[in-house]
């Protein structure tokens, strides 16, 4: 399984209502960790439960930028997506 590289961007998110989906395991909830890394404008994305070792692939959330200067404000974007720690008190 791959992981992410050194030059990853990595955040700390809290899973929204529902979890994330993933590729090898389903979906997963709770404190996860997000890490994007982009090379020659491939991005890769994948996330983990806080404090682990093993990565799981998003799935579908792998993409193509035109300019790879975007993977920063792309990493932005999925966290505030994917960051939902107050959620359950909405509900």
């Amino acid at each position: 399984m791959s992981a992410p590289n050194d030059r990853a961007l990595r955040s700390p998110v809290t899973a929204p209502p529902g979890g994330v989906m993933t590729d090898e395991v389903g979906v997963i909830t709770g404190d996860l960790e997000l890490a994007t890394s982009c090379t020659n404008g491939e991005v890769r994305v994948w996330i983990r439960y806080a404090g682990a070792e093993e990565w799981y692939r998003i799935s579908a959330a792998d993409c193509r930028l035109y300019d790879p200067r975007d993977h920063e404000p792309l990493h932005a974007a999925l966290v505030a997506v994917l960051n939902r720690p107050t959620a359950h008190l909405h509900g």
